[in-house]
């Protein structure tokens, strides 16, 4: 829930809601990272070459790459276009903030 004030000074308070078109890609790609991981997990707990679990990593570091890239495609094909249309800045300054920590 955000509030934003619209140029005659009314205060609208509301939250978004609305659909997002990836959100079954997330989940799916999601579920087979966390077995990935797990397997990574695995393959320390039991001893083996470090060349393989850093390739493993990789695997998964390229994976969650992959989780961001399509959630801020949604993010910036709905979220943001709600946004744009409802002249919510404080959608706009989330998003920059998001894109900061992403681009690190």
């Amino acid at each position: 829930m955000h509030e934003h004030q619209l140029e005659d000074g009314t205060i609208i308070c509301h939250e978004h809601k609305h659909s997002h078109t990836q959100t079954k890609a997330v989940l799916n790609r999601m579920a087979r990272l966390i077995g990935h991981l797990q397997s990574t997990k695995k393959m320390i707990e039991d001893g083996r070459d470090c060349s393989e679990v850093l390739i493993q990593l990789s695997a998964v570091d390229a994976a969650i790459k992959a989780v961001q890239r399509i959630i801020l495609k949604d993010h910036l094909e709905h979220c943001i276009v709600d946004a744009i249309k409802d002249n919510d800045t404080d959608a706009l300054e989330r998003l920059n903030k998001a894109i900061e920590q992403f681009i690190r």
